[in-house]
């Protein structure tokens, strides 16, 4: 006599039901993430970022990926408040910038995060204080020259790591966040790095990586903190990028240009409180998940190794 499904589910042990369901939700929760990601990356319509208001406060603006999201954020119609600790390489981008659109409003301000901020706080503060910003764009951060074991490491260069990665970072962002919160809206963007979220290790750049953490972190508490008054508040995580920061200088389908991600970074801006902004990082990261632990770790330490030198950076 042939059971129904009712009956047939009756007969079956507790835990192969248990197992089945779970596997229904895992099954359900994977489909529901790729769509959203399909939706996300490459349907959803991207955000006026204007609507946060007339500026953005971006540092680290002279070279790499700053620099190209100063000039993504101009094409989009933003005025500029460009954060740097070269006033001569300020200027250049600005000049830059103004050559392509003679209509867009600049400003620098010079402030060296590895510095006594004191000064360069207070420009900020005071530049800043009768502008209609929008949004804040951390992107200043620093890294190893070389692979180092942290005891070779001379505390003057991972002071300066910390100074610039959390310090900074977090004193910028105080400064700007009562403008915003005078206007209810606003939206803060952190870069971060997979250094910290992708791979389970990060040996030889590990002061680095740390700081990252603490940027993610950050990002993920102000989110919770201040979304309810209007300011959006987003980690974005970088793989590897083409800049002078990194091992691979020449860009590809993997390692895109400054420009390339930073059209991609500003379509992101205000979609989730943390993302990969370039879709192929993505990809990258779900295969990552795919391996085990003590295979990434041999091979970041090998990586690690590979740009190490001798004597510690200087």
């Amino acid at each position: 006599m042939e059971l129904s499904i009712s009956e047939t589910l009756k007969l079956q042990p507790w835990w192969v039901l248990l197992l089945s369901s779970c596997g229904v939700l895992i099954t359900l929760n994977f489909t529901f993430s790729v769509i959203r990601w399909l939706d996300v990356v490459f349907l959803r319509r991207r955000r006026d970022l204007l609507r946060y208001g007339q500026w953005a406060v971006v540092t680290g603006s002279t070279d790499g990926i700053g620099k190209a999201i100063s000039f993504e954020l101009s094409r989009r119609g933003l005025s500029l408040v460009l954060v740097g600790r070269n006033s001569h390489k300020l200027d250049q981008v600005a000049s830059s910038i103004k050559a392509e659109n003679p209509k867009v409003q600049i400003k620098t301000v010079v402030l060296d995060l590895d510095g006594d901020l004191t000064e360069g706080v207070q420009r900020l503060r005071e530049e800043i204080s009768l502008l209609d910003v929008g949004l804040l764009l951390n992107n200043a951060g620093m890294t190893y020259d070389y692979g180092t074991f942290l005891h070779e490491d001379t505390e003057l260069w991972w002071k300066k790591i910390v100074r610039v990665n959390l310090e900074g970072l977090t004193t910028v962002t105080s400064v700007v966040l009562p403008f915003m919160l005078s206007r209810k809206k606003g939206a803060i963007v952190n870069i971060g790095s997979g250094s910290s979220t992708v791979i389970p290790s990060h040996p030889l750049f590990s002061v680095y990586a740390a700081t990252k953490a603490y940027v993610h972190q950050l990002s993920r508490n102000l989110h919770v903190e201040y979304k309810q008054i209007g300011i959006d508040v987003q980690c974005q995580i970088p793989l590897y990028v083409a800049t002078k920061m990194v091992a691979f200088k020449k860009s590809s389908f993997f390692t895109p240009s400054p420009s390339n991600f930073a059209r991609y970074s500003a379509d992101r801006i205000g979609s989730e409180h943390q993302c990969m902004p370039y879709w192929p990082h993505n990809l990258q990261g779900f295969a990552v998940k795919l391996v085990p632990d003590f295979l990434l770790n041999k091979w970041r330490l090998s990586y690690g190794l590979s740009r190490r030198q001798k004597k510690s950076p200087s």
